[in-house]
């Protein structure tokens, strides 16, 4: 069971997060294009209104986001 009930729109947001941040290290990547959408879901993640809830003011909370999504990227790509 998770810790954290991360509305799914957020989660989706980190995975995009994910999978930009790994496009940047593709062969000639389209880098300004790639650079803009990974500031863009930044800024979208940072500012989500769940990070203004109780369980979302805790650290643990944006390590779990973190890491639940790089896993879920991890084993679709496997």
């Amino acid at each position: 069971m998770d810790r954290f009930p991360f509305p799914a729109d957020l989660i989706h947001a980190q995975q995009e997060w994910h999978d930009t941040y790994r496009a940047l290290a593709a062969p000639r990547p389209r880098r300004a294009t790639e650079l803009r959408r990974l500031l863009a879901l930044s800024a979208r993640i940072h500012g989500h209104p769940f990070w203004a809830t109780l369980p979302g003011r805790t650290p643990a909370a944006r390590v779990e986001l973190r890491q639940r999504t790089a896993a879920d990227r991890t084993q679709v790509a496997a």
